[in-house]
């Protein structure tokens, strides 16, 4: 993070969009007419994925990929114009919420603008033809940052979205200059001050791989300088292999404590079950109940919570990037749960907390929020599986913030009915 990241980044949810496929029509107009039902769970910010024209040259599906961007300055005229983007934006700002968009800045389309007007400014193979420096991207052609008017170019582009947008998620941020984005930070600054900034950081496996290459590639705390917000790749795997009982609760619940010493103080993590890139929490979390609870925990961890469009209705299937591929948005209904955590997350003490997640047995994650005299305490049933648990907690009555229900403690011993459960204590309780 950097040093003037705001800490209730933490209170908010950010709700990631595919405008091509998140409607029938696949619009910024469809878009706008739905902002009613976004904002009704919870969201504070809408992250658009690449709103840009697509590159034809080397192109994958039918369709492509949003992220085979042939010009940075226009938007893509399958989605609208770009009044009716700024239709978009307005609706969203007239009621309060924000809107980024995604900046992919690694590479573009093999037949883009800057590859027609500046090849100059592109990586070039052995051969001397355009090529990527990792990764099966057949689709795209790398950009080389050794060219400094590329710099200004690029910076220059940003400052234009700035006067529109709230703010960038950045792909690929690791193979980007640091010295680039701090630069872009300092400067976009002046158009757009408190521009939100996400950057796309990577698994450790990734940043290791690259660099055996001798590929630049950024760690989280390089990232967090010029970010204010990083993904949790850091512990994504940590997560599946929880999920797949590769390894156990207590193993995904230190690799979580351990980001509280690692990272500074106002660092803020995306949290995620899900995203374009990776495959449903539905699809990997069976079970109605431990769905919930995965979910609660998400909003219960500290960092700023991720919705993928189509999570709140558990879609089992993420669209395609490279084809027509609408949202099934026929599944369970996670709305209503979803609005509630959105609320009780805006409580001040998860913006500045000392927080904690321990594995509490009988598969439940317990986790904490503690700060002077106030606490809050979450149990999370992973398989949904009713059961004691040893809360570490006062006996005593309290009341759920999720369900409103009395929930009692005798003997130290808390019975989860196999949903999550939120407390909150203050000093005469702790």
């Amino acid at each position: 993070m950097a040093l003037d990241t705001p800490k209730n980044l933490r209170n908010q949810v950010l709700y990631s969009v595919f405008v091509r496929q998140y409607s029938s029509e696949g619009t910024f107009e469809a878009l706008r007419r739905d902002l009613d039902r976004i904002q009704a769970l919870g969201a504070d910010i809408l992250w658009l994925m690449p709103i840009h024209p697509i590159g034809a040259q080397g192109r994958k599906g039918t369709v492509g990929s949003p992220y085979a961007i042939r010009d940075y300055r226009a938007v893509d005229p399958a989605l609208g114009t770009l009044d009716d983007f700024r239709r978009l934006v307005g609706d969203l700002h007239a009621r309060g919420m924000k809107c980024i968009i995604d900046v992919v800045y690694n590479h573009t389309s093999p037949d883009s603008v800057l590859a027609k007007t500046h090849p100059e400014w592109f990586f070039r193979r052995a051969d001397g033809s355009f090529g990527n420096k990792c990764g099966d991207w057949a689709d795209v052609i790398d950009l080389d940052y050794r060219q400094p008017a590329l710099w200004d170019y690029q910076i220059e582009t940003l400052k234009q979205w700035a006067q529109i947008v709230d703010g960038f998620r950045c792909d690929v941020a690791p193979l980007v200059p640091l010295e680039f984005w701090l630069r872009a930070r300092r400067e976009v600054a002046a158009v757009r001050p408190g521009c939100l900034w996400l950057a796309e950081s990577v698994e450790p496996e990734f940043i290791c791989q690259n660099r055996a290459k001798g590929i630049s590639c950024l760690s989280d705390s390089e990232l967090y300088q010029a970010f204010d917000v990083c993904y949790d790749y850091d512990i994504y795997w940590d997560y599946i292999r929880c999920l797949s009982k590769k390894c156990a609760l207590a193993d995904y619940a230190r690799a979580i404590s351990r980001q509280e010493v690692v990272y500074p103080d106002n660092y803020v993590k995306l949290r995620v079950l899900e995203n374009h890139d990776r495959p449903r929490a539905a699809a990997l979390i069976p079970g109605a109940r431990a769905l919930r609870s995965w979910t609660a925990l998400l909003y219960f961890q500290k960092g700023l919570t991720l919705l993928y469009n189509g999570q709140e209705r558990a879609a089992l299937t993420r669209p395609s990037l490279f084809e027509r591929d609408p949202i099934d948005w026929t599944g369970a209904d996670l709305s209503p749960l979803l609005s509630r955590l959105a609320e009780i997350k805006k409580l001040p003490l998860f913006a500045d907390s000392s927080y904690e997640l321990h594995d509490a047995g009988g598969g439940v994650l317990a986790a904490s929020h503690r700060r002077g005299d106030q606490a809050l305490y979450g149990f999370f049933p992973t398989a949904g599986e009713p059961g004691p648990v040893l809360a570490g907690l006062p006996d005593g009555r309290y009341a759920d913030l999720l369900s409103g229900a009395e929930k009692v403690i005798d003997g130290g011993v808390l019975a989860l009915g196999g949903e999550p459960v939120i407390l909150q204590l203050i000093a005469a309780a702790l």
